[in-house]
């Protein structure tokens, strides 16, 4: 496939009709200028979600939804009330609806009329395609979000499953500062967001984002979240980018929570369960079952820093013992027990519904990823700083074989193998595992330390965050070579890439998935092209998945 010409408009072009700008097109974008948003289905029904800008202490909305995008098959009329409290946004679940149908909704206050949004319900029974796309790491300071315009215009996409960093919570005179002032995109507020003022801004800031609007407008949303949603590399007891002097971690998280609560088109949470328990199981009819991990707040323990073991590995030997003894030690958790209870269970109900497919929404990279010998191939490092919170010394970490990163599955090999246990013990050894995280695009295979497959990964990248090759300073000649090192000497790579932003279509019938990798031009302006890099088919057979 040919780079294709797109351009992000000021209406919503490409959409159906009714999702067009209107003559009160100046007020509709004062009041309603975050566009509009749906997400978290169930079989019969759907949120709906929206934020009013006005100057009012309370203000009072009408959410209209139709089965027809002119208005004229009306399903429901609600009012609701919103004020400073929950920052004006609005959110409505709307229920009684039918199975795996097509609804459109809208928004009014006297003065305005939202654009209109186009919404759908989970599939019953038998179903014979799903479209997805996966998204992750949109950075508002890296430039527009052009690939979730191109998620709004995809006619083969039906749902976005968001793996998390959905916002970014550095300061404006950090990561990507000179591209941000370029842009006219510094973060807002200014300064690292700590407080619940400072989180709600910057959900607002990304939201105004024009290809996001389209995006929420066109497609519900299934989300999970990873670290920048707080900050990065969260662990139960606190972060590695909290500090004393920005007050207790428990607020800081808190409040994270409550904006992402507010300005997401997600349910709150059930009798019991905290807003950190985030995790949900959707049953897309007879054909899949898709279960999201919360794998940062709940029951992850604190991460392992290379920066605290590189003086004492000099040598293989060395770096086995670090591994076996360190990185494997049973106990380090991932995951709560009440995470994992849910999984096993939706895994288990989807086996005995006999569902063809068992999908992992999961933040971070689950695939043994141990480096190569970069360095025997001729690869030294730039002199070029890294990514905050990473140290990406592939050379080093090569030398010794160690794995790519220690935020991700690999940093918890304990946690992983005991998954993976708990996993065949109910005959779950087929799962197709949708990551995000590592700003680049994965095909892996998926195996126990004993060598038994447990499905495949398929890993985005991101939307605008810039792959670690290219932004530690390799250049670019180099920055693909080490792609092509890490598929010819990583046995559970079968392909990877982290040359471009974008995001990865999957179609999901009964017999097989077909991946498509589609790669944005540019970021710099809201004219791109589009490109399908890479394609895939992930098979399954009776009690296992691969690729064809």
């Amino acid at each position: 496939m040919k780079w294709q010409r797109r351009e992000v408009l000021g209406g919503m072009a490409g959409l159906p009709a009714a999702l067009a700008m209107s003559s009160q097109a100046s007020v509709r974008d004062k009041v309603f200028k975050h566009g509009v948003a749906s997400g978290d289905p169930t079989h019969d029904s759907v949120v709906i979600w929206t934020r009013v800008t006005t100057d009012q202490n309370e203000i009072a909305v009408t959410l209209e939804v139709a089965a027809d995008e002119r208005f004229k098959q009306m399903i429901s009329t609600s009012r609701v009330r919103t004020n400073a409290t929950r920052d004006f946004t609005v959110k409505r679940i709307i229920e009684g609806l039918r199975p795996g149908e097509v609804y459109f909704y809208r928004f009014k206050t006297n003065d305005a009329v939202s654009i209109t949004g186009r919404t759908r319900t989970l599939p019953v029974g038998a179903t014979d395609k799903i479209g997805l796309a996966l998204a992750s790491c949109s950075n508002y300071v890296f430039g527009f979000f052009n690939a979730y315009d191109a998620i709004a215009d995809d006619k083969d996409v039906q749902f976005v499953l968001h793996t998390g960093d959905y916002i970014y919570e550095y300061g404006a005179d950090s990561w990507g500062s000179e591209t941000a002032k370029a842009l006219n995109r510094v973060h807002s507020p200014a300064g690292e967001i700590i407080t619940l003022s400072d989180y709600r801004t910057r959900h607002a800031q990304y939201k105004s984002d024009r290809g996001s609007i389209r995006m929420h407008a066109a497609h519900p949303l299934l989300c999970l979240w990873d670290d920048h949603e707080s900050t990065n590399n969260p662990w139960h007891g606190g972060a590695q980018n909290h500090q004393p002097d920005e007050g207790p971690w428990e607020d800081r998280r808190s409040a994270s929570l409550q904006a992402y609560y507010e300005w997401m088109p997600i349910r709150e949470p059930h009798t019991g369960r905290s807003r950190a328990e985030f995790w949900r199981h959707y049953r897309f009819g007879d054909l899949a079952s898709l279960v999201t991990i919360e794998s940062r707040h709940t029951g992850r323990d604190l991460q392992i820093d290379y920066n605290e073991w590189t003086s004492r590995i000099n040598s293989r030997a060395d770096a086995e013992k670090f591994q076996r003894e360190v990185l494997a030690e049973p106990g380090r958790r991932m995951l709560s027990d009440d995470m994992t209870d849910f999984l096993l269970e939706s895994l288990e109900e989807s086996i005995s519904e006999g569902r063809r497919w068992r999908i992992l929404g999961n933040a971070i990279p689950m695939a043994k990823i141990k480096v190569p010998d970069v360095a025997s191939e001729g690869i030294e490092m730039p002199d070029k700083g890294s990514v905050p919170g990473v140290r990406a010394d592939v050379v080093w970490k090569g030398k010794f074989n160690l794995p790519f990163y220690l935020d991700t599955w690999d940093g918890y090999w304990w946690a992983r193998e005991e998954l993976y246990r708990q996993c065949r013990e109910i005959g779950a050894t087929d799962l197709l595992v949708l990551s995000g995280d590592s700003h680049s695009f994965w095909a892996n295979e998926l195996y126990t330390d004993e060598g038994n497959a447990m499905g495949v990964e398929i890993g985005t990248a991101g939307i605008s965050s810039p792959g670690d090759f290219v932004e530690t300073g390799f250049s670019l000649a180099d920055a693909k070579r080490l792609d092509e090192l890490f598929i010819e000497g990583v046995p559970s790579v079968r392909w990877t890439s982290n040359m471009y932003q974008g995001y990865v279509r999957l179609v999901i019938r009964p017999e097989s998935t077909s991946v498509d990798y589609i790669a944005v031009s540019t970021l710099l302006k809201p004219v791109y092209e589009t490109e399908v890099i890479h394609s895939e088919t992930v098979h399954r057979w009776q009690e296992s998945l691969g690729f064809a």
